[in-house]
């Protein structure tokens, strides 16, 4: 039966969440293999202009019915809530909506969503985790689908190593042969904040992932894939998504050696 079941989800669907510029485009992009943008399709199949879009999320709205394919590897379909750290209550309220609706969709085995990415950014390490993350972890019931956070822009904390070793008195030299290990220690740190506040919440997320160099078109995507298999609960989710992820072929030996 579960395997009949396994066989009738033509893609692995994941809602990506977060603020605006958390880089979450950037992050589909590496995992697709692709410098191009998704196609857009509305919740009925039709493809949608990406120019209308981009117009419809400058004034404020945003479909999550909504799906984004990249041509490079259809096998992956995506939603993005498209932030909503502005605290608009109508906004959530859709954005629970959906999430909780899909998660629970075990019938409509195509439409119900296998994981969710949370993004969020090191750009401003002060807000890692504000009122939008609490409220989501603390409100949003996902049921049997793993929310993971995705730790982005990572190597924006370059400048901080940076900037804590010349305030230490470091010379020029120290400082550059320092900052590999001041910028693990502040990651470290910050994951272990997140991981503090997060757990406090009636629904806290089952995994954590950094992400790094995402901006490099060749960025390794391994880790990611692996934390997201690992969280799911289903063996036949796990070989879904290894079998259409194209980042390592290390996880597709990997997972077939299990089997």
């Amino acid at each position: 039966m579960a395997n009949e079941y396994m066989k009738n989800i033509e893609h692995f669907r994941i809602v990506v969440m977060g603020r605006a510029n958390a880089g979450k485009t950037t992050v589909l992009q590496r995992v697709c293999n692709s410098t191009d943008e998704p196609e857009i399709f509305d919740g009925k199949g039709n493809q949608v202009d990406s120019v209308v879009v981009q117009g419809t999320v400058q004034r404020g709205y945003h479909d999550m019915k909504c799906k984004l394919v990249f041509r490079s590897n259809p096998g992956f379909v995506f939603h993005d809530s498209c932030g909503f750290e502005s605290g608009a209550v109508e906004q959530f309220e859709e954005m629970k909506s959906f999430v909780v609706g899909h998660a629970a969709m075990a019938r409509s085995v195509n439409k119900r969503i296998h994981a969710i990415w949370y993004c969020i950014p090191m750009t401003d390490c002060q807000r890692t985790v504000t009122a939008a993350e609490r409220k989501f972890f603390q409100e949003c019931d996902t049921g049997y689908v793993p929310v993971i956070v995705l730790l982005t822009k990572v190597d924006t904390l370059y400048l901080d190593a940076v900037e804590e070793l010349e305030s230490e008195g470091l010379g020029r030299e120290e400082v550059q042969g320092n900052i590999p290990a001041k910028e693990r220690e502040l990651l470290e740190t910050w994951l272990a904040h997140i991981q503090r506040e997060l757990s406090k919440c009636k629904f806290p997320p089952s995994g954590y992932v950094s992400l790094q160099e995402m901006h490099q078109e060749n960025a390794d995507c391994t880790a990611l894939m692996q934390c997201t298999a690992n969280v799911l609960n289903e063996e036949g989710l796990q070989r879904l998504l290894i079998s259409t992820q194209q980042s390592s072929i290390g996880l597709c030996v990997e997972y077939a050696v299990k089997g």
